[in-house]
């Protein structure tokens, strides 16, 4: 492709005689005259098919592309000409240097625009990869501007010639180190990656720790999580120990509502139907209790004092958990008197066998 190029110019060079400055002007002439003609018409025409697409993406980037692209023709028509006039070999080699530091830097520009554009496009809620969500865009947009710009500086002292290879050592050594030292950072900034794209909980979530910590989930973020718990104390954990623990979440599942267990004992000869029916009235009567899912009631086991009784009801929130369960204790306690129904407690009878002589 090149020879031919080259051909194509040495053709029209020889066309022209040995004016080389005429033919460097009509190279920078045309080339000006395409990249107006591609601003103006296949741009336009990418314009319009982007126009009738829904999302915004396709015109934002077409947008920025105009400039990128008229001053690459530009620098190509530049490249060109100085082809033309036979420079010194220094000379040419020079400009040739700031050319392709040129280009590099009008694309870089462009990614540094488009970097952004692309990252929201795919956050949106409609569309949104796991990983990429509104909290995960500061990160990768962070890491696509660093590699962008590390790739930038390489190909910009590639094109003055500067050997790199010693410079990508050093730094190859100086990460290991920095990797190093770095270590409890860098596990919780992964772990902090993997709790935003996987979502194993979000904020206002209650969640229980493998450790026994209960409490809201009030901040997650890229080094700690933060919970608030009960006694309005704020616990913060770093996300290296919240990926390497169990977690219940008791706001996950298909919804919020949260299931409490009423437990209590019935002495052994009372009428079992008359107490699942106290059970079921008194969960009836608390208005923080779902009637759908709707309450009931399971006989669990004989137990060595009583029998084994578990009300099982639903409620829209766990955070109504204590709430609602020291309610329904009193209910059932006061219901079980009024019904005369025996709540058993461990007792223990003592025989005398006989009284000593006196």
């Amino acid at each position: 492709m090149l020879d031919k190029t080259q051909s194509i110019i040495e053709s029209g060079v020889a066309f022209l005689g040995d004016n080389h400055f005429l033919a460097a002007v009509l190279i920078i002439f045309a080339s000006f005259v395409v990249a107006w003609l591609i601003d103006r018409y296949f741009i336009g025409l990418l314009e319009k098919l982007a126009s009738k697409t829904r999302g915004y993406l396709d015109d934002r980037l077409i947008r920025d592309l105009r400039r990128p692209l008229f001053n690459t023709v530009l620098i190509l028509g530049l490249a060109s000409a100085t082809v033309v006039l036979r420079l010194s070999d220094g000379v040419q080699l020079t400009i040739s240097s700031v050319l392709q530091m040129l280009a590099v830097m009008v694309w870089t520009l462009f990614a540094l625009k488009a970097i952004p554009v692309i990252l929201r496009g795919l956050a949106e809620p409609t569309r949104a990869p796991a990983v990429v969500n509104s909290q995960t865009l500061p990160l990768f947009q962070n890491i696509a501007n660093i590699a962008l710009l590390v790739f930038s500086i390489y190909y910009i002292f590639s094109a003055w010639h500067v050997d790199m290879t010693a410079w990508l050592a050093s730094a190859g050594i100086v990460g290991i180190a920095v990797a190093f030292a770095a270590k409890d950072t860098l596990a919780n900034l992964f772990s902090g990656m993997f709790i935003l794209a996987d979502r194993p909980y979000e904020i206002g979530n209650f969640v229980v720790l493998g450790t026994g910590e209960r409490g809201e989930v009030t901040h997650i973020g890229m080094r700690s999580t933060r919970l608030l718990t009960r006694d309005d104390v704020e616990i913060t954990v770093p996300n290296s120990i919240m990926g390497n623990t169990t977690v219940v979440n008791e706001s996950g599942g298909p919804h919020e509502k949260f299931r409490i267990r009423v437990q209590v004992g019935v002495a052994y000869g009372a009428d079992i139907d008359k107490a699942r029916e106290v059970l079921l009235s008194v969960a009836a009567a608390e208005v923080s209790v779902c009637e759908e899912p709707e309450p009931r009631v399971r006989f669990r086991r004989f137990g060595p004092s009583g029998l084994d009784f578990e009300l099982l009801c639903w409620i829209d929130e766990p955070v109504l958990s204590g709430r609602v369960l020291d309610i329904l204790n009193s209910s059932v306690y006061k219901q079980f008197q009024v019904a005369g129904i025996e709540i058993p407690y461990a007792k223990q009878d003592i025989y005398v066998k006989e009284f000593p002589a006196s």
